[in-house]
């Protein structure tokens, strides 16, 4: 859970969860306002100049067209069913440099069941950064089958995640020494310098394995690899549906190509204003928000509860609780047990469970298993990359480099807004992008579109990860007449499948490029 991008790596597992045990549909008494969108999918035009001032695209990567074949199983998975095919775009390393060197851009997809009413393709990124749509995609799709009616559903990989080319920076021994030493709320000058130390081993083990990629794995490269992709799919227009960080992905393609947007929904959105710090800020206030709001479920006073949970924390830092596997849960890796369910409602009664038994039985099973979920980590030690390209691409994008003194700083303030979450995100503000080897793009992503199509932003006042005020500022930003705000009134990390009106809403906008009044909220 980094202050910028941590909390959000679980979101492609958080949405994915949320579209399996929902599903779409569902009706709303509200009649969506008989607004259309400017453009919905048609044949691709290739564009003369790009933006930014950069040099156009050669046509050998204009006019790529995809070699679509069966997919391959992934490391330790299954290959998707047969419906869905894999191929790979190439793009240009460096955008200064089109006719330099490409990269691999590994995309899959689904066909519209209904060829004879498609509309086009529909480009997804279900969050991270780092989260790989190849992967998550197949498994989600289910969620989506009223979309993928009349919609090519296509997943890809960013550049320097998965199979595009993945960022690595350590091992999985590195890993696994790394959760299980080094204490993300340090109170010790050891302690401080060993989590320091542990920040600057990571940048320069990036820097080591994949330090050509450092430089360009940025969120505005990713946008204009959409934008090439859009074109290699045969789409005049992008129809996108971003999540949690592809919220941001989008509105920074909405602010480099408005004139090539489309049907576009933003669901548990990035506060686009905010610097590396304020996304801290913003998510100790999410999660504390939800951990109140589940233990008031439980029928729970939540100040009492919060500081029971934060007392836990206390001793389990004193003393690690033991656990069936024989590793010790540290409180580091019990922070991020709780974290985990509170992505979503559904999975409240875990974290129950997970509790009562350290609470109760002294020993961290359930949290540990929460925690190995959440950072990637598989029953034979094994640990994905997800972890690696995210940090990458959240230091490439954000230039702040807050230090130790800055994030201790922080603390009391921290502490206050969340006794449970606060201190770690104080201190991961230091550590995340600490001493990493490539400068940071800007403070906070530019997503003004003037001149875009309307774009629906739809934000739930209890999301943990991307609070609700994300989701206003981001409509704001877009600009008046683009941004389209949607409320759900809710708990969880995204709302289409999980909310009746909020999927009626996205699937009538989508299907039949009818955007819901501006305001408009679902409870």
């Amino acid at each position: 859970m980094s202050a910028h991008a941590r909390a959000g790596a679980l979101a492609g597992t958080a949405l994915l969860l949320t579209g399996l045990l929902a599903g779409c549909g569902g009706g709303t008494d509200e009649k969506p306002a008989d607004r259309t969108d400017r453009g919905a999918a048609s044949p691709a035009e290739d564009p003369s100049a790009a933006p930014d001032g950069l040099p156009p695209l050669p046509a050998s990567l204009t006019s790529q067209r995809p070699d679509w074949k069966r997919c391959e199983a992934p490391e330790g998975g299954s290959a998707p069913g047969d419906q869905w095919r894999c191929s790979t775009v190439r793009v240009p390393l460096d955008y200064a440099k089109p006719d330099g060197e490409t990269v691999g851009i590994a995309l899959i997809r689904k066909k519209a069941a209904n060829s004879g009413r498609r509309l086009g393709s529909m480009l997804f990124n279900f969050g991270g950064p780092g989260g790989s749509g190849v992967g998550i995609l197949p498994r989600a799709a289910g969620g989506y089958g009223e979309l993928n009616s009349r919609y090519d559903l296509v997943g890809f990989d960013p550049r320097g995640v998965a199979g595009s080319e993945g960022v690595s920076c350590r091992t999985d021994k590195e890993q696994e020494e790394s959760f299980r030493k080094v204490d993300m709320t340090p109170d010790t000058p050891a302690e401080e310098e060993a989590f320091l130390k542990d920040g600057a081993d990571f940048g320069a083990g990036c820097e080591r394995l994949s330090g050509r990629l450092l430089p360009h794995v940025g969120t505005v490269n990713a946008a204009r690899d959409m934008d090439l992709i859009r074109q290699v799919l045969g789409d005049r227009k992008l129809t996108y549906f971003g999540m949690s960080y592809g919220t941001e992905l989008g509105g920074t393609y909405a602010h480099l190509f408005p004139k090539n947007v489309g049907r576009t929904v933003l669901d548990a959105v990035v506060d686009p204003t905010a610097d590396a710090i304020g996304h801290a800020r913003n998510q100790a206030t999410g999660f504390q928000r939800a951990l109140e709001n589940y233990l008031k479920d439980r029928g729970q006073d939540p100040k009492a509860g919060t500081r029971r949970i934060a007392r836990l924390l206390e001793r389990i830092d004193k003393k690690p609780l033991p656990t069936a596997s024989g590793r010790e849960l540290n409180d580091s890796l019990a922070v991020t047990g709780i974290v985990m369910p509170l992505y979503s409602k559904s999975s409240w009664p875990v974290l129950t469970q997970a509790l009562d038994e350290a609470e109760k039985s002294g020993t961290g099973t359930g949290l540990l298993e929460l925690a190995d979920s959440y950072n990637g980590r598989d029953e034979k030690g094994r640990y994905d990359t997800q972890s690696h390209s995210q940090r990458a691409i959240s230091c490439a994008d954000s230039r702040l480099r807050p230090t130790a003194d800055e994030a201790r700083a922080l603390l009391p303030e921290f502490r206050k807004l969340s006794p449970v979450f606060g201190p770690f995100l104080a201190w991961d503000t230091a550590g995340w992008c600490s001493q990493w080897p490539v400068e940071g793009e800007h403070d906070d992503p530019e997503t003004s579109a003037p001149g875009a199509g309307p774009i629906l932003v739809v934000g739930t006042t209890g999301d943990p990860a991307t609070p609700y005020e994300g989701a206003r500022k981001m409509a704001d930003e877009l600009g008046r007449g683009v941004g389209v705000l949607l409320t759900n009134k809710g708990e969880g990390h995204g709302a289409y499948g999980g909310n009746a009106c909020v999927t009626s809403a996205v699937n009538t906008y989508f299907l039949d490029g009818k955007v819901p009044d501006d305001g408009k909220t679902c409870s």
